[in-house]
């Protein structure tokens, strides 16, 4: 069977395992949806390209790497953190520009500007002005408006207490219900020309100002890492890749960079029906399909796992996103249960489990069990 072989090295990278915040947790190799993305976005392919893969490798070591995170706080905070005002202020993104940061832990104010370090003098003052007018929009609602509406409720009460005394069919009633109407308006005007200055004046324009804090966390690091891909999908897809894979950049963050070593079509086989004595076993660590490993009876498993103390050790079970549908404009993927494991072995072949036998090197026959997916 025809596959492509890609090797690939790494000086470092983070896999990064989704779920993960405060320390940015890696996976000892690439999800599949992540080679899966790379390889698409190396071809430029816009649509969806089904293809199954293999993925193992090594990595010579793991370390812990600090960043600094940044985060938006639901609410302004007037003494902390850095005040920002956001280009959008529907879209949390990138899109900002510094005002003023607090240098203290506590005991700064940016209304007062005690310790504080401005950036944008402009954009403070305008905050700042703001801030006032918050104020003086709040000493209104509670005195003079408030002192109004009362007044207002109070006479739609007299006006209810006099209707109850007089026929509901008389000139009187009517001109006092009239009244009650015209008042329950003016106050409903009122409150809602208070409502639309107060948004258009203030809320709008403060919605564009955030508070922005730091905090120190940690990615997980893999070092010194070589990988090896094998895909199976149609010749095209297969030719296409061949063609564009030194476009893969990076595999994991942004700064991941990538070497590719090789890339070359494979025969892969199926001759491999070894004694106990003749087994392969694989030099890498690898993803493997979970029934591969772990099924038993007739369809018993291909894949042998190492044993330590009589005790059959499997690996690690990850559910990895893979193949995906659009439903309702989202992504939705198809969940693939692999076993991460090191140390396996084959002693035959099997519908799914191949052998890529590269005898291109003088030195040595070398032999990748592969297991796709």
């Amino acid at each position: 069977m025809r596959a492509l072989r890609i090797v690939l090295r790494q000086s470092s990278a983070n896999y990064r395992k989704e779920e993960t915040i405060d320390n940015k947790m890696t996976y000892p190799l690439p999800p599949l949806s992540t080679i899966i993305g790379a390889l698409h976005v190396a071809c430029g392919y816009e649509d969806y390209k089904f293809m199954e893969l293999s993925i193992q490798g090594k990595f010579e070591s793991m370390s812990r790497e600090p960043y600094t995170d940044y985060c938006f706080l639901n609410s302004i905070m007037n003494d902390r953190g850095i005040l920002v005002k956001m280009k959008n202020s529907s879209l949390l993104s990138s899109a900002f520009t510094k005002v003023a940061s607090a240098k203290n832990s506590a005991g700064n104010d940016f209304r007062k500007e005690i310790t504080i370090q401005v950036h944008n003098r402009d954009l403070l003052t305008e905050y700042q002005k703001l801030k006032d007018l918050a104020d003086e929009i709040k000493r209104y609602k509670d005195t003079d408006l408030k002192n109004e509406v009362f007044k207002m409720d109070e006479e739609m009460k007299l006006l209810k207490a006099e209707k109850k005394k007089i026929d509901k069919g008389s000139h009187e009633y009517k001109e006092k219900d009239q009244r009650e109407k015209e008042i329950r308006q003016a106050k409903d005007e009122l409150i809602s020309k208070v409502k639309i200055y107060e948004t258009e004046n203030y809320s709008e324009p403060i919605s564009k100002y955030r508070s922005l804090t730091t905090s120190l966390k940690y990615y997980e690091i893999l070092h010194n890492i070589e990988l090896i891909v094998h895909v199976k999908a149609d010749d095209e897809v297969l030719n296409t890749i061949l063609e564009n894979v030194y476009n893969i950049k990076s595999i994991g963050r942004s700064e991941d960079f990538v070497d590719v070593i090789e890339a070359k079509i494979v025969e892969l086989v199926q001759d491999c029906d070894c004694s106990e004595e003749t087994e392969e076993t694989s030099e890498y660590s690898a993803y493997l399909r979970y029934e591969d490993v772990v099924s038993e009876g007739f369809n018993a498993s291909k894949i042998y796992t190492r044993v330590k103390g009589g005790r059959k050790i499997n690996g690690t079970i990850y559910h990895m996103n893979k193949n995906y549908k659009i439903i309702n404009d989202q992504r939705i993927f198809e969940k693939k249960k692999v076993i991460y494991t090191s140390n396996y072995s084959i002693e035959s072949t099997s519908e799914n489990v191949w052998l890529d036998i590269d005898d291109s090197k003088k030195d040595a026959v070398k032999k990748y069990i592969v297991n796709f997916m």
